[in-house]
C-alpha cells in the first residue's frame, strides 16, 4: 500500500520534461524563485530517487525541443534506462524522441500529464488570430513561434500518424478538469473555447485530448496545478492538496509493475 509520505525508490532515474515557455527555475538577484516542478523534484529525491529537469527551447517545435531533450539525457544520464514525466507539450517531446529519435531502448516509461495528444482548440483559436503577429514578434527577439502551431489539433493529428507509441514503452497520463468556483481568470477564455468543442478541461487541455496510454488519471484543478503550482480559489476555500504526493503514487504504480 502507498504510504504518501515516502513515495517508493525506483532503480531508474526520473526525468521531468518542461512544457510551453518551460523553464527549470526562475532565480531573481541570484535566488531562486519558482521551480517549473516545484516542490515534485524534493519530494521524490527525499526517498533516494534521481530526478533530472532538462531545459530545452521554450517555444521551438516538437522536434527541435525533442533532439534537446535526448542530448541532455545522454548528457546527464548516460545510456541506462529512465522514466519520464512530461508536462503538456514535454510529452509530445518525450512521444518524439522515444519514437523518431531512437531512444524506445532507453525509455522505460512515459507518463505524459496534461499533455494535448490530440491538440487544443485554443491553439487553433489563437493561431488563426494571432499568426501573423507571432512571427515578426518572436524574430524580433530571437526565438521560433513553432510550439504554438504545433499545438494546434491539425497538426496534432498528423503528428499521431508519424509518431507511433514504440513497442516495450509503457505509456500512461494525467489530465485535469476545472470547473467553476476553481477556475482562474486567466483561463475562463481557453477553457470555454474548448469546453464548447471538446467538452470537460484544466482550463486550456481537454481530457480527451489529454487521454493516452494505458490509463489515465484525472485530478481536479487547472493545467498548471499539475505540475504543483497552487490553485488559489481551492487554496482560499481550504480545497487544495500538495501535488507532489499524487507523483508519489504514481511511481507506486510503476514499481508495482517491477521498475
Amino acid at each position: 500500500m502507498y504510504d504518501s509520505s515516502s513515495p517508493p525508490r525506483l532503480s531508474a532515474p526520473i526525468v521531468l520534461a518542461h512544457g510551453l515557455c518551460g523553464f527549470q527555475r526562475y532565480v531573481a538577484r541570484n535566488r531562486p524563485v519558482r521551480d517549473y516542478f516545484p516542490g515534485i523534484r524534493q519530494f521524490l529525491e527525499a526517498c533516494g530517487n534521481r530526478v533530472f529537469v532538462p531545459l530545452v527551447s521554450p517555444t521551438a517545435g516538437i522536434a527541435t525541443r525533442a533532439a534537446e531533450l535526448k542530448a541532455f539525457i545522454r548528457r546527464e544520464v548516460g545510456r541506462g534506462p529512465v522514466h519520464i514525466f512530461g508536462h503538456s507539450l514535454g510529452g509530445l517531446d518525450a512521444r518524439y524522441m522515444i519514437s523518431r529519435l531512437k531512444m524506445a531502448g532507453q525509455v522505460l516509461s512515459l507518463t505524459s500529464v496534461g499533455t494535448p495528444h490530440w491538440g487544443s482548440t485554443f491553439a487553433d483559436w489563437a493561431v488563426s488570430r494571432f499568426a501573423r503577429m507571432l512571427h515578426p514578434l518572436f524574430r524580433s527577439v530571437g526565438l521560433p513561434d513553432d510550439a504554438f502551431f504545433d499545438l494546434t489539433t491539425e497538426r496534432c493529428r498528423r503528428f499521431n500518424d508519424e509518431v507511433p507509441n514504440a513497442p516495450g514503452v509503457r505509456y500512461f497520463s494525467v489530465a485535469a478538469v476545472c470547473d467553476r468556483p476553481w477556475l482562474g481568470r486567466e483561463w475562463e477564455l481557453p477553457s470555454r473555447i474548448v469546453g464548447k468543442a471538446e467538452g470537460p478541461n484544466d482550463g486550456v487541455v481537454s481530457l480527451a485530448s489529454a487521454t493516452w496510454g494505458e490509463r489515465t488519471d484525472v485530478w481536479p484543478g487547472d493545467h498548471l496545478n499539475l505540475v504543483n503550482w497552487p490553485n488559489r480559489f481551492m487554496q482560499r476555500a481550504g480545497q487544495w492538496t500538495d501535488r507532489a504526493p499524487e507523483y508519489g503514487r504514481l511511481l507506486a504504480r510503476l514499481a508495482a509493475e517491477g521498475y
